[in-house]
């Protein structure tokens, strides 16, 4: 077993990420996979793990990946399908482990690959960043989730993951149920209100929305981030000054979404459904709008057929839900780190660049000449704007280890009646004054 580093853990020290427009013109340099040694890989197997959609635009580029991969080295892949939820509530009692998987896809932050990082559970990629020129194809902000210290903090230390896609959350709609209803895009909140209020009267459920993992977390962060400022989101994710859990942009979104359930903006049944539910119901055209991930674009370039659709930024807000996207790591216990990396560096290629791009994603690492699809362009433009104002605010969970599930529980507690708005704030407050105490 890897040596275990020490495991107490301070503030986070993330940089702003500014990703897109950089990203693409900053990625011409670096070495190519071709101008370093060839790994041989006959007669080896990787095991890799991810939780893409085999329709999304990272679930196609891992797909050519492999094939790329196997190709170049003679190795073979054997791929296992794992659930967002499986890898994150699993991680550290699977990596510790004899069964542990050559190279997975895990979150991003602190609490996640920082966590895992201070428990000597990843590998130390610095020796493959200098082989494979990985820092020269990624723009600074975007290794600010990919270099952890000894405790965890990402934004320094060693390299333990390597993101190669963007994300962000936006508003998705239904140009079919807009049309039909007389509606346009709302510019303001107000209007996004009105825009709500409409179809309500019609009987129809405005949102899509998912209580049971982090759908309706993140519209309650961004709900907050529309009545805040900078200053709140260092405050609440660097721990710059403590938390106002009493505070205007809290308590407004805690009330709004309360109000979202009674005024009949979510569904009764929000408190049940997964993220998958609200994606495969707004794909179905039962819903006009989902506030969700870019993770969801290009699967729904892939599967909504029967109506046309596009995004707008959440109105009234300049921040957003946004970061780099999830890392590849390489477990200590990985027994074919080689191959791991390698695998990591076809990812980082032009070619598989160019598939997240004009699949719906937002690649780090892509010629921005490779990009054609005007979909896919319309998706990078947005978070293009978003970066251009500094927007990108991180998202709800990352302050502590434990408070993705903290936030699940309490917000279905707040759709469901059974806490008060008051009550869910106290509850989330007490969690995150208790963790930042630990860190003094």
């Amino acid at each position: 077993m890897a040596q275990q580093h020490p495991r107490k853990r301070r503030l986070l020290a993330a940089a702003t990420l500014a990703v897109a427009a950089v990203a693409l013109a900053a990625c011409s340099g670096g070495a190519n996979a071709s101008d370093t040694e060839p790994t041989s890989g006959k007669g080896r197997t990787l095991t890799l793990w991810h939780y893409e959609s085999a329709d999304g635009a990272m679930g196609k580029a891992w797909d050519q990946a492999i094939k790329t991969f196997e190709k170049e080295t003679g190795a073979k892949v054997r791929f296992e399908a794992k659930g967002f939820e499986q890898i994150r509530s699993t991680a550290s009692q699977v990596l510790n482990s004899d069964q542990a998987p050559d190279i997975l896809e895990y979150n991003k932050g602190n609490a996640t690959a920082g966590l895992l990082a201070s428990q000597g559970l990843l590998a130390n990629l610095d020796d493959a960043v200098k082989k494979y020129g990985w820092d020269k194809k990624l723009a600074p902000s975007l290794q600010t989730t990919a270099k952890y210290d000894e405790n965890g903090i990402m934004g320094s230390g060693d390299w333990y993951g390597v993101p190669n896609y963007g994300e962000f959350v936006t508003v998705y709609y239904n140009k079919k149920m807009f049309q039909d209803a007389g509606l346009e895009v709302p510019k303001t909140y107000d209007d996004f209100v009105k825009v709500m209020d409409a179809f309500v009267a019609k009987g129809v459920t405005p949102l899509a929305e998912a209580g049971a993992e982090y759908p309706l977390g993140q519209l309650w962060y961004q709900l907050a981030l529309s009545k805040a400022d900078r200053k709140f989101v260092n405050d609440y994710q660097l721990y710059k000054k403590p938390v106002d859990w009493k505070g205007e942009a809290i308590s407004y979104a805690t009330d709004t979404l309360k109000e979202y359930e009674q005024k009949g903006y979510i569904s009764k049944d929000v408190a049940g459904m997964k993220a998958e539910d609200a994606g495969t119901a707004f794909i179905a055209g039962k819903y006009p709008m989902f506030v969700s991930g870019s993770w969801w674009y290009g699967r729904f370039v892939n599967e909504i057929k029967g109506y046309d659709w596009g995004i707008f930024p959440f109105p009234g807000s300049t921040l957003s839900l946004g970061s780099s996207g999830n890392l590849w790591v390489v477990p200590e216990n990985s027994k074919n780190k080689d191959l791991a990396e390698k695998f990591i560096d076809v990812t980082m290629s032009p070619q598989i660049q160019a598939v997240i791009g004009n699949n719906g994603g937002v690649p780090v690492a892509a010629d921005a000449s490779d990009i054609t699809d005007a979909k896919s362009k319309e998706l990078i433009s947005a978070f293009t704007d978003i970066t251009k104002q500094d927007g990108l605010s991180f998202y709800p969970d990352w302050p502590t280890p434990t408070f993705y599930d903290t936030l699940v529980a309490q917000f279905q507690n707040l759709v469901n009646g059974t806490s008060t708005p008051a009550q869910v704030q106290k509850s989330l407050g007490d969690e995150y004054e208790s963790y930042v105490s630990t860190l003094k």
